[in-house]
């Protein structure tokens, strides 16, 4: 949640939430609307057909519009976490970005609504009536016990998954861990003592499903504000409370901790104290889930005990009970197999899901997040990444598994291989793999040069690589104008980043001497160095970079792509081997497409287009994906000889050359294609000789123009996103953004520019 006491991101929250179109959320028709056709189909008179069918059969709904992949978050925002109860409308940020998540991790479309009422009966009847209109509902926010009413009432109202995940998406992941914890400690869950520390919507939640998965109930004390809630207690009660309450002599958290094996936390920051750590049995358990500090740190907990193992909800510590790890892949098993609802049975299967992903070798994508070093099973690692990419398979199987197994799917699935292959093509892995490489920056932060220091949106993206801990941010430009513009932004320091003045640099002799050198039998006068160094800020900048004296160098905000590629190319070189060239990647729903060359090579030669797909292949791979890779001209395999179209053949000969000489080619390539049947598996079928075994991935474009007008296109009407396009194969690592790029842009790219500084 944005912090009003750290200005800078609560600043920039603001300003990510107002940048564009405002808000998180859009809504994007599934099909065409170019034609009078398409409208009679999509509306009258055609719509009458559906609307007949559902009639006749209602579940044909799920054939014919969009329930069956339809999830609404609903809240009243009396419970918006860490802040309290805000009230429906000002909680709407935090449901459009629930809503974000269930798209981007499970691929569930997701729209918000909030109902402004407190009254219990009130919001019941809001919700009920809307149960034709989705597939499930997540609800979200609501303060205890309200919740637990209006959850209850509302699956026995609705026959739609109902899932509060303030309650069960923490008691799922907890669960997770918790078999973990137990695995490596030799217990056995129906045999373990826990102290529960907080009677709240997750606290109960957790009591609960600990219960159903064997634990007995007088083996398991639950803490209020009030103390423990024991047998016989009036005070603070409620029938929520009273299921669980034991018969104990204890009447204090300090009491229930004393031998205790496991503590779970969903209270408040530092409800534990050493002493209570000490009294626990041998091995504790102690998952202090407390947000955004919890009951006690990882790192006064192990000062006091080596043997415990530590959970909590914070990121930047082992371990994080996360709820994206649960709720948008629940949600898609009980989606996909039409469940009735969502009982303890997928929970439990849920939890066992992710337990035993976290056993299993990670693949490569989790391990560069962690500096290079495969995580392994064991204290540290007993619940998994959330960007781990086999989420989206294992726990929606499992779930789904489950419902088929308790009689609540609708839609029982048969084939479960074929399951499991769509589920995995559902998303791409893109995002997940720059997250990934995103965290390994944070693990290994670098020196970044900001070319454009004293533009507002460059100083903001500033701040933000720096508040992302992705390292120190070096702004080039005139202190008091970089000031001024702060004030007026309302922006009151730069801790953390460093200011260079060009002109007044104690470096300004070296680099001037050093770009002479570098230039002086290309008829560079040294004066003419020294006006480059003193009045270019990317030629100031690519000099640090060079000279070791800062990692990597962001620039083109204010001037076009080649004025800054010129700038740069002054002070630094291709990298040994390397062609340098521009790198687009397009991520539209369902497919990731990376297209070179976008930025340098105006007409490459063969010789070219093979270095480019070589480079473009070997980048695809990097980002998590098995290149395919397509060389594009306007024909396909001869239909239209000669031009541009010989020298696309060529090329292919050329990477036939490599491969037969001794330098063998690990990726698949073709052409020459045109982009139809590149990207088309039905037209790639006329070619049964292709040696493409699916559509392409990568895309090698025949000339400068054609790549870039196409990625230019493709942004501005394609309904994806483009990505860069991203400068390869600089001796170090330089990105040069579009004109007016946004902040968030510039600092995604700075970010992969520090990675590239490794």
């Amino acid at each position: 949640m944005s912090d009003a006491k750290n200005p800078s991101l609560y600043d920039d929250a603001l300003e990510f939430h107002k940048m564009g179109q405002p808000g998180k959320l859009e809504i994007v028709p599934t099909k065409p609307m170019a034609t009078t056709r398409d409208l009679s189909l999509a509306y009258s008179p055609g719509v009458a057909a559906p609307c007949l069918e559902i009639q006749k059969d209602p579940d044909t709904a799920y054939d014919y519009t969009a329930r069956g992949n339809m999830v609404a978050v609903i809240s009243n925002g009396t419970a918006v976490l860490g802040l309290g109860n805000l009230g429906a409308l000002a909680g709407k940020p935090v449901m459009e970005g629930k809503a974000v998540l269930f798209k981007r991790f499970a691929d569930v479309d997701c729209i918000d609504l909030e109902v402004d009422t407190e009254n219990v009966d009130e919001f019941v009847g809001a919700v009920r009536y809307l149960g034709p209109s989705f597939g499930g509902i997540n609800l979200e926010d609501i303060k205890a016990p309200e919740c637990f009413v209006i959850e209850q009432r509302l699956r026995e109202l609705m026959d739609i998954p109902i899932f509060h995940d303030d309650q069960h998406g923490t008691a799922i992941i907890a669960a997770a861990g918790m078999i973990n914890a137990a695995h490596l400690t030799g217990r056995d869950i129906k045999d373990i003592k826990m102290v529960v520390n907080g009677a709240g919507a997750a606290g109960i939640a957790c009591t609960e499903l600990m219960k159903a998965m064997g634990m007995k109930h007088e083996n398991v004390i639950l803490c209020d504000t009030k103390g423990v809630v024991y047998q016989g207690r009036t005070e603070g009660m409620n029938q929520w409370k009273s299921a669980h309450a034991v018969k104990t002599e204890a009447r204090s958290l300090e009491d229930a901790m004393k031998g205790a094996d496991v503590f779970f936390g969903l209270s408040v920051k530092g409800a534990v104290t050493p002493e209570m750590l000490r009294s626990m049995a041998a091995n504790p358990i102690v998952f202090a889930m407390a947000n955004p500090d919890p009951e006690i740190t990882p790192e006064d907990a192990l000062a006091t005990r080596g043997d415990v193992i530590m959970a909590t909800g914070r990121s930047d510590y082992p371990n994080q009970v996360n709820n994206v790890l649960g709720f948008p892949y629940i949600f898609r098993g009980a989606l996909d197999v039409r469940a009735r609802t969502i009982n303890d049975e997928m929970k439990i299967a849920a939890a066992e899901a992710i337990a035993l992903l976290a056993r299993e070798d990670v693949p490569d994508e989790v391990a560069a997040a962690y500096k290079g070093e495969r995580p392994k099973y064991g204290p540290g690692y007993i619940i998994p990444s959330p960007f781990d990419p086999r989420l989206i398979v294992e726990i929606p199987l499992a779930v789904a598994k489950a419902a088929v197994a308790s009689g609540v799917a609708r839609k029982p699935i048969t084939d479960w291989n074929a399951y499991a292959h769509e589920l995995r093509a559902r998303l791409n892995p893109t995002a997940g793999s720059l997250q990934i490489f995103f965290d390994q920056v944070v693990q290994n932060p670098k020196r970044v040069v900001f070319a454009e220091g004293e533009e507002e949106t460059v100083i903001r993206a500033a701040l933000e690589f720096r508040a992302a801990g992705y390292g120190t941010p070096v702004l080039i430009g005139r202190s008091e104008r970089i000031e001024q513009t702060m004030k007026a932004i309302g922006l009151k320091n730069l801790d953390g980043c460093e200011i260079h003045n060009a002109r007044l640099s104690e470096h300004n002799g070296e680099y001037t001497d050093f770009l002479y050198r570098r230039h002086q039998r290309r008829g560079m006068l040294h004066r003419d160095a020294q006006r480059l160094v003193n009045l270019d800020r990317n030629v100031f900048g690519a000099c640090m970079v060079a000279n070791g004296h800062a990692d990597a160098l962001i620039t083109g905000v204010t001037r076009t792509y080649s004025v800054s590629y010129d700038g740069v190319r002054l002070a630094l070189d291709p990298a040994r081997g390397q062609r340098v060239m521009g790198l687009s990647i397009i991520v539209t729903k369902g497919r990731t497409v990376f297209m070179a060359d976008t930025t340098v090579t105006e007409q490459p030669s063969a010789e070219d287009l093979c270095q480019i797909a070589v480079q473009a292949a070997s980048a695809a791979r990097q980002m998590g994906h098995e290149p395919r890779v397509a060389l594009l001209s306007h024909s396909n395999f001869g239909n239209a000889p000669g031009g541009v179209v010989e020298v696309v053949r060529q090329a292919v000969m050329e990477l036939d050359a490599l491969e037969s000489g001794g330098h063998p080619v690990d990726f698949e390539y073709d052409g020459e294609l045109n982009a139809r049947a590149a990207l088309s598996p039905d037209l790639m079928k006329l070619y049964p000789f292709c040696r493409l075994s699916g559509p392409a991935n990568v895309l090698i474009m025949p000339g400068l123009h054609s790549a870039l007008l196409s990625s230019q296109l493709l942004q501005d009407l394609g309904g994806g996103t483009v990505i860069g396009p991203l400068l390869v194969g600089m001796e170090k690592p330089v990105q040069i953004v579009q004109m007016g790029a946004s902040m968030s842009e510039i600092v995604n790219i700075a970010a992969l520019a520090a990675y590239n500084a490794r």
